[in-house]
């Protein structure tokens, strides 16, 4: 015989633990700013985007949208290969002496 189903509510899959905000986006700063190309040579915007460790940030930490996004992680790629902006961090701390 077959397992009946309940016709109630359907169970919660699953609750969100320390979800936190509003859960709007936040929106692109260049579509804000109306900047229709990102420029690979802004080498000052461009690392805000890159993490401490060389990384490019994903959209979800950025808040670009997909046009502006992609546009990034390409003018990063740029920098990085005209050695405007290091590939990697070096792994060295700022304050340490030695060697």
């Amino acid at each position: 015989m077959a397992k009946q189903r309940s016709r109630g509510k359907p169970p919660r899959r699953r609750d969100r633990k320390g979800a936190g905000g509003s859960g709007r986006r936040k929106p692109c700063q260049h579509c804000r700013d109306k900047i229709d190309q990102v420029d690979y040579k802004d080498v000052a915007m461009l690392r805000r985007f890159v993490s401490d460790k060389g990384k490019i940030r994903s959209r979800r930490i950025t808040g670009a949208c997909r046009r502006h996004q992609s546009q990034l992680s390409r003018a990063v790629k740029r920098a990085r290969e005209l050695a405007l902006l290091p590939y990697v961090h070096d792994g060295r701390e700022e304050g340490r002496r030695g060697g």
